[in-house]
Order: structure tokens, then C-alpha cells, then sequence
């Protein structure tokens, strides 16, 4: 989470720099008024007697340009200042931003394959134990190993080429389909009730939905060591809900988004979030059940 709050700091230290740039700007606008105003009334009320009306006229464009030397040239510092604060602090949000993006990348692609892998590494040495070496685990211990190469080479082209697009070659395939592809590299035992249609998720929704849908798996795999896992997506009204549910045994915190390390559930819940869902979380000794809702234009 420090990295979402140093990135709120640095939006509220731009917020704060535009108010002051804002305010600069007005004064400048408004003291040359203020001061010609004051002049003019000092020089009709007080300085008649003493100051003839071609004097006061000629003195007039003087007395401006001597205040906005001295009121307006530090203003106009202040600004310039202020303007190259705001840039820097604009540089540090972009590269705040690009860092968390980062993260979630790493976390989603190769943190979670690692730790599949190293399922899989555990499965192999219990077999090999008993004598019994299975060559399609092998073959998916290779599979994990490759597709984690092909994420870290993802990682490092994204660093180089800004993403311009969604992640749309991985949306050729049906919502169903990956979910079944992501069951199989988890290794539970999955039940799937799917009804959510893929024409009610734009792409954005389809790649953070199932990275969110992968996540929650992957903690009943890592914390909860559940046997089965139960999937369901449907409608509700112009809106819908996905729950993942495990009858695990519970995670025994209570709040699991605060507690130190759990960066995957606090990456899903920032997710949901930035989508504008709503995410629950309910663990106990009947298992964890984790609930994910987008509500219709109507609510």
C-alpha cells in the first residue's frame, strides 16, 4: 500500500501546487487594477491642491510600472518556481504510476506462475518419492518455466514501449475459456457456474475481472488449502456478480487487505476499485468466499 499512498501524496502536492499557480496568476491580474485605483483616489482626495491634473497624469504610468517592479517581478519568480515544482511533481506521478503498473504486472505474471511452479516442484518430489515420475507433470513444469520467461520478456518490452491498447489477444478466447485454463494451472478442483455473457465486460473489465478471478485463486491454493473451489458469474440487473468461494480453511485475519505482505489481495482490491466494483472478502470456517459486483446504471 506504500506505494498507493506515495502516489496520493504526489496528487495532492500537484493539487496543491495548481492552487497556489492559480492564485499567483489572479494576483497578477489584479494588483496593477488595485494600484492604479488606489493611486487615483489618493491623488483626487489628497493631492489636488498639490499636484496639477497633467503631473498626476504623467506620474500615473510611473507609479505603475515602479509597483509592478516591486510587487509583480517576485510574483512572476514565485510562478516560475511554482511552475517547475508542478512539472517535477508530474514527472514523479508518472513515474509513480509506471512503477505501480509495474508491480501488478510482475505480481500477476511472474510472482504467480513462481508459485505455481513451485507447487508443481512439490507435487514432483512426492512422486518421485513414491517412485512414480509423471512425465505430463514434467511437461507442465516446462510450460511454467516458459511462460514465465515469456512474462518477464513482457515486463521488460513494457518498460521500453508505452501499452497503447488493452490486453486484447488474450480476449479472443471466451471469459469461460481462460477461467478454465487458469483452474488447471491451479491445480484445485473447480465447479463452474458461468452466465455472465462476454458482451456485458468492454475488454478493460475482461482482463482486470479475470486477473482478479486468478488472484483469488491462487491465495486458495497459497493460504487457504482448500480442496475445491466453486466459480459463478451472472447478471444482476444492468450490472453482475462473480463469487469465488472455497471450502477451505479460512484465512484468519481480520482485515486480509491490511495484513503485511498480502500485496496480491491488496493489488485485487486497488483493481476493483480503479474499475469501480465492489469487492467483499468473508472468511471463516466454512472456507472464503470473495465477491466481486459491478452495479447497473439504474442503482
Amino acid at each position: 500500500m506504500s506505494g498507493w499512498r506515495e502516489n496520493a501524496n504526489v496528487r495532492l502536492k500537484i493539487w496543491e501546487g495548481t492552487a497556489t499557480y492559480t492564485r499567483i496568476k489572479l494576483l497578477i491580474l489584479l494588483l496593477p487594477t488595485v494600484m492604479v485605483g488606489i493611486w487615483e483616489i489618493v491623488r483626487h482626495q489628497f493631492l489636488m491642491p498639490y499636484l496639477s491634473m497633467d503631473m498626476g497624469n504623467y506620474l500615473t504610468p510611473v507609479l505603475v510600472f515602479l509597483f509592478s517592479i516591486v510587487l509583480l517581478v517576485p510574483l512572476f519568480s514565485l510562478m516560475e518556481k511554482n511552475a517547475r515544482e508542478l512539472e517535477q511533481e508530474r514527472l514523479l506521478k508518472t513515474a509513480m504510476e509506471a512503477r505501480e503498473a509495474l508491480a501488478k504486472e510482475l505480481h500477476d505474471g511472474i510472482a504467480q506462475s513462481l508459485f505455481l511452479l513451485s507447487v508443481r516442484i512439490d507435487r514432483l518430489e512426492q512422486k518421485h518419492e513414491r517412485g512414480e515420475m509423471d512425465a505430463e507433470t514434467i511437461g507442465q513444469l516446462k510450460k511454467n518455466v516458459h511462460e514465465t520467461n515469456r512474462y518477464v520478456r513482457q515486463a521488460i518490452s513494457n518498460l521500453k514501449v508505452p501499452v497503447a491498447g488493452e490486453q486484447t489477444s488474450l480476449l479472443a478466447q471466451s471469459v469461460q475459456e481462460q477461467l478454465t485454463q487458469i483452474a488447471r494451472e491451479v491445480t484445485v478442483e473447480v465447479a463452474m457456474d458461468w452466465s455472465l455473457r462476454d458482451e456485458n465486460l468492454s475488454p478493460a473489465e475482461q482482463a482486470e475481472l479475470l486477473s482478479c478471478i486468478r488472484e483469488a485463486m491462487i491465495n486458495v491454493r497459497k493460504h487457504t488449502r482448500a480442496g475445491r473451489v466453486a466459480i459463478s458469474g451472472r447478471e444482476d440487473g444492468q450490472g453482475w456478480r462473480v463469487a469465488i468461494s472455497d471450502d477451505g480453511a479460512g484465512i484468519r485475519h481480520e482485515d486480509p487487505f491490511a495484513v503485511s505482505g498480502s500485496y496480491g489481495l491488496q493489488i485485487m482490491k486497488e483493481r476493483a476499485e480503479g474499475m469501480g466494483w465492489t469487492l467483499a472478502l468473508k472468511s471463516g470456517d466454512y472456507g472464503t468466499i470473495v465477491e466481486i459486483a459491478k452495479k447497473g446504471a439504474s442503482a
